[in-house]
């Protein structure tokens, strides 16, 4: 059999989910700031548009280049909703432009759309408070997003890949052939490996009816399993049981996860509070 696919033997661990590091690259607003900003932007002077600073204008444009940019990274035209949600980024990030054009803070930064951008969302962030929490509380939000804290049931399983035919009949004679040590000697087959693989990404790439599968699986016995992308064998070889998490435990990684989520919610309201002083125009082709 072939090498090991690159990827498939790569023990797969949970990363930290409290860690402060992360506080700004979470914060969905955040992270369309610093792409969709520059990406998005539209010059008025370029385009010959009369400029109202009190009026912000939603044309054609903003959903063409919404489009073009989704499209470009994830191989896919953007949904209505998806669609949607990125015209009231740019709607965002142009509040804010304006509002930090008014106070001034472009200066030094002429023609640096991000960085104005930036600063004015710093100082709305500024006068943001947290409202007050207290363990209880803390604990009933945990219980409620356990799903994210628990550590879920790991597997370690090999596949063999069967090149050409993965029909049911193919891949069941396959499986025949390995567990009685007996391969065809024509047969062209590789081996993944995978070592400590979380259950939610075993139901993301093969489904939910093979990760069912999988957890009926005798023990080194290779089986022919059914996933999304068709028929496969597999041989289970190791089985980690799921843990729930210990909130005494995370509870800092809790408060921090709760922080984090807190200010994002204040600070789209903050600036979704500033829109209301501007006109919101949609053009055709913007809806």
């Amino acid at each position: 059999m072939s090498t090991p696919y690159p990827d498939a033997s790569r023990t797969e661990l949970a990363a930290p989910s409290g860690s402060p590091s992360r506080h700004w690259l979470r914060d969905p607003l955040l992270h369309f700031l610093l792409l969709g900003a520059l990406l998005f932007a539209i010059d008025y002077a370029v385009s010959g548009k009369a400029y109202d600073p009190h009026t912000i204008v939603v044309d054609a444009s903003v959903d063409s280049q919404a489009i073009e940019i989704f499209q470009a990274s994830r191989g896919r035209p953007p949904t209505e909703a998806e669609l949607k949600v990125l015209r009231q980024r740019w709607i965002d990030n142009e509040v804010l432009y304006r509002e930090g054009l008014a106070l001034q803070v472009d200066k030094g930064d002429e023609n640096i759309r991000e960085r104005v951008i930036f600063k004015a969302l710093s100082i709305i962030e500024a006068s943001l408070k947290l409202p007050p929490y207290d363990d209880k509380m803390l604990r009933a939000w945990f219980e409620e997003r356990r799903a994210k804290y628990d550590e879920p049931a790991r597997y370690d399983f090999q596949e063999a890949v069967l090149a050409g035919d993965n029909s049911e009949a193919a891949m069941r004679a396959f499986v025949a052939a390995l567990n009685s040590g007996t391969p065809p000697d024509d047969a062209q087959a590789g081996l993944r490996v995978f070592k400590t693989r979380p259950e939610p990404t075993i139901v993301q790439s093969y489904g939910e009816a093979f990760a069912e599968a999988l957890k009926k699986a005798r023990p080194d016995e290779w089986t022919a399993l059914q996933a999304k992308s068709g028929w496969h064998a597999i041989r289970l070889t190791a089985v980690t049981a799921a843990r729930p998490a210990d909130y005494e435990v995370l509870r800092g990684i809790v408060l921090q996860d709760w922080t984090d989520q807190r200010m994002a919610e204040l600070r789209t309201e903050a600036v979704r509070g500033q829109a209301r002083k501007y006109t919101i125009k949609m053009e055709t082709g913007a809806k």
